[in-house]
């Protein structure tokens, strides 16, 4: 059976905006066999194939003229083994759903990033990470993938079971093949214990090993322009679960950080020189909270306010200098920002593709308002981090090649080697893949 087909000339665009695609033709695909069929239909009339998520990247990496295949008909759960906790599930189903099925059999995954609408593969496939001292990325909870390969055969690989291929597209960018089931490696469900709390600048840096090592997951916000930074340490409780009353989330996670936010967004687009005073304004209105909760929903939180975003994993001992030369930047060039500075850390992960594969990594995340211009400062912030090493997210904004990405990934030749053992043709190839994978 044929993958049911939509209006040729629809036009698909990312949640932020600032990506959009016309494809040749969209499918949404019902089964595995069916993303074969697409895939070997697309190969015979010389298309190319990319699976969408969701639209959470702000990369062109779901962006094609050829076919795109839409993730809304692949969203079963396939399998939960409660006793070994291995669950399978169809890589369209968006990690909210996958959290809810988790938390009905008494799992979780044991780390996670702040927001949870992606897609499992998606979020797989462009590197999403979290924060953690001792619970890696996404990439580090997989026990088995399955992908359809350019010429339309279906093949699971693990750490037994073609192994290179298993570390290789964990993080494979779509650029292998197309991932139709994850098989994750849960934990038995845990209560996290959240203490939010404002801090100043010089504190913040002076005390970051000592937060880092101290907290099992551990992040902090910067306001430009201000001292002020919101720190967020996150704790395995034994509980009982203490949530945060309803109006209070209501009023912090809804009105505070979404509504008034948002506002505050549109105003500083408008009015640039109030920026300074809206950051300090917001720095001190999210004040101190301390709260517990299930895991996932002390992980994540609601981003109803688009922007764009780049992020750069850099080694862990480049973090405090490279914080320290990106506020200097500020003043040196007179850089008006109204969106906060966000840095997490993460211990060393095993996928080639990875951003801290094998080393102990911190992460520099940079936002601006969707309608904000955004180039001089990426390009600014990129040329500092990239001055230490730093490996961009492949699902935020970047102008990195593959000149500069072999030298930073120790696996590069062998991802570019497998992916022309697998696609000698380009099946899965785009324009972001070209960037950075070369042709």
């Amino acid at each position: 059976m044929s993958p049911v087909s939509t209006p040729a000339a629809r036009p698909w665009r990312n949640w932020a905006g600032n990506q959009r695609a016309v494809p040749r033709r969209t499918r949404v695909p019902r089964t595995t066999a069916e993303v074969a069929d697409a895939v070997r239909e697309a190969a015979e009339e010389g298309l190319t194939v990319r699976m969408a998520g969701t639209g959470h990247s702000f990369t062109a990496a779901a962006v094609t003229d050829g076919v795109l295949l839409r993730p809304e008909g692949l969203t079963s759960v396939r399998s939960v083994d409660t006793g070994g906790g291995l669950v399978t599930v169809d890589a369209g189903l968006p990690l909210h759903e996958l959290n809810r099925v988790l938390d009905e059999h008494g799992l979780a995954l044991a780390n996670m990033g702040d927001i949870q609408e992606q897609t499992v593969a998606g979020a797989l496939q462009t590197g999403t990470h979290g924060t953690g001292r001792d619970a890696a990325g996404l990439a580090s909870q997989i026990a088995a993938l399955e992908l359809v390969l350019a010429d339309g055969s279906v093949v699971t690989c693990s750490p037994q079971e073609r192994p290179e291929l298993f570390d290789a597209a964990r993080v494979g960018l779509g650029a292998l093949g197309v991932v139709t089931a994850v098989t994750w490696r849960t934990v038995p469900a845990f209560l996290l214990r959240a203490r939010e709390e404002p801090m100043r600048w010089d504190e913040v840096l002076d005390r970051l090993d000592e937060l880092g090592e101290a907290n099992e997951h551990f992040e902090f916000y910067w306001f430009p322009h201000t001292e002020g930074c919101l720190t967020k340490r996150n704790n395995r409780t034994e509980g009982p679960a203490e949530p945060l009353p309803a109006f209070k989330r209501r009023l912090d996670d809804e009105f505070l950080s979404n509504t008034v936010f948002g506002g505050l967004q549109r105003l500083t687009h408008r009015v640039p020189r109030t920026i300074g005073v809206v950051n300090s304004v917001s720095a001190k209105v999210l004040g101190a909270r301390t709260y517990s909760d299930t895991s996932y929903k002390v992980f994540t939180s609601p981003r109803r306010v688009r922007f764009k975003e780049q992020e750069y994993a850099l080694p862990r001992e480049e973090l405090v200098p490279a914080l320290r030369e990106l506020r200097s930047l500020f003043d040196r060039r007179g850089w008006r920002i109204s969106f906060p500075i966000e840095v997490r850390l993460l211990p060393p992960e095993d996928a080639w593709l990875s951003m801290a594969y094998d080393r102990p990594t911190a992460f520099i995340a940079i936002h601006v308002y969707h309608r904000d211009p955004h180039e001089e400062y990426f390009q600014g912030v990129e040329e500092l981090l990239t001055a230490v090493g730093g490996r961009p997210h492949w699902g935020k904004l970047h102008t990195r090649d593959t000149a500069y990405l072999e030298k930073v990934y120790p696996r590069w030749g062998d991802f570019r080697a497998l992916r022309d053992e697998l696609d000698p043709d380009r099946r899965f190839a785009n324009r972001y893949t070209e960037q950075v994978l070369g042709s």
